[in-house]
């Protein structure tokens, strides 16, 4: 099993840090020791981090940046010929809590499409251990939509509470304060989508 330094120089291996850096120094017609003296960075980091040896800082990225005019964004985001498919694989998918500071949270997600960009929202795979009470209200613009994979889930929303079993689904106005739990044991599984609003 890889480590999480493993899966995430594999994650950012998509976004081609390095053939990016390539890109823009031979655009400008600079060579690595000329793009040395503009970043004030050395010859062989740069050549470390074209060549996908090193993975880049951000302060490192953001000297790059500075010298080609271009924001952090262009590293990030795909190519403009490319169109959007994104695979993440099971083994990609990092398990966080709700919160980070949460001491008994009461779900843990793993996003399933985070190399994606220009996307209309969010999708997760959720796990909600079995608890006596609902977890923190939280909100966010947009909607939410879930589908409850196993178990049964409680779903606080505008104060009223409802109960969903496995292959039952919800959709509502994720700008309300609402919050979930699980309510049995093994814990509840859900697909969480969260849609963004576009202005």
């Amino acid at each position: 099993m890889e480590t999480s330094e493993q899966t995430i120089r594999r994650v950012l291996s998509r976004y081609e840090l390095g053939s990016k850096l390539r890109e823009l120094r031979l655009r400008k017609k600079l060579g690595l020791k000329e793009l040395g003296n503009h970043t004030g960075l050395s010859p062989s980091l740069l050549s470390q981090i074209e060549n996908g040896k090193l993975v880049p800082t951000l302060p490192t990225l953001a000297r790059i940046a500075m010298v080609f005019d271009v924001g952090l964004e262009h590293f990030f985001l795909g190519r403009r010929s490319e169109k959007m498919f994104v695979i993440v694989h099971a083994a990609e998918r990092v398990r966080l809590p709700e919160a980070p500071s949460a001491e008994d949270p009461s779900y843990f997600f793993e996003n399933l499409a985070f190399p994606a960009v220009g996307k209309y929202g969010e999708a997760y795979f959720a796990e909600f251990p079995m608890r006596a009470k609902p977890g923190l209200p939280h909100v966010h613009d947009g909607h939410e939509f879930l589908y409850v994979l196993r178990g049964t889930l409680i779903v606080r929303h505008g104060g009223e509470d409802r109960t969903l079993s496995a292959g039952d689904s919800a959709y509502f106005d994720s700008s309300e304060p609402h919050s979930y739990w699980g309510a049995s044991d093994p814990p509840a599984q859900a697909i969480v989508v969260a849609i963004h609003c576009r202005r």
